[in-house]
């Protein structure tokens, strides 16, 4: 996860920062999803920017759900590690400004997960040919 994390943010041209992994259950993320953005289920990974703009150093947190990246990982028969690296990465390159609120930056930011990833040797788990693929971040699970 480190070695994924350093790679995600010198792509990023992130030279300088401070960021905390978290990787917990589908029961942690659901308390931290209610609490900070008001969803009422848990999702994949949330991140938390803790420098402002033009910092010196990034600061921030990321949470990925490893329950939720076994259970995503084994419906599309896909390696659970990657699926929680795709995740991770997602967190990274919204620490670093990227968004995914709008279909067209959703599409630009899956294909620059999709770029780190390769960049990092880790098998990319979902099709960027997909359209359905851009709303993964939003789906609401079951627990």
């Amino acid at each position: 996860m480190e070695r994924i994390a350093r790679r995600a943010l010198e792509a990023e041209g992130i030279d300088r920062a401070e960021v905390s992994i978290a990787v917990v259950d589908d029961a942690t993320i659901l308390v931290l999803n209610r609490r900070h953005l008001g969803h009422d289920w848990p999702t994949d990974v949330i991140s938390f920017g803790l420098s402002g703009p033009g910092a010196a150093v990034l600061a921030g947190e990321v949470v990925v759900s490893a329950e939720r990246a076994a259970a995503e990982a084994r419906r599309r028969g896909a390696d659970p590690l990657a699926e929680l690296a795709l995740y991770l990465v997602h967190g990274l390159l919204h620490l670093c400004g990227h968004d995914d609120r709008e279909a067209e930056a959703a599409a630009a930011m899956h294909r620059r997960e999709a770029e780190v990833l390769a960049a990092a040797g880790v098998p990319c788990t979902f099709s960027l040919a997909d359209p359905a693929e851009a709303g993964r971040e939003s789906l609401r699970w079951t627990v």
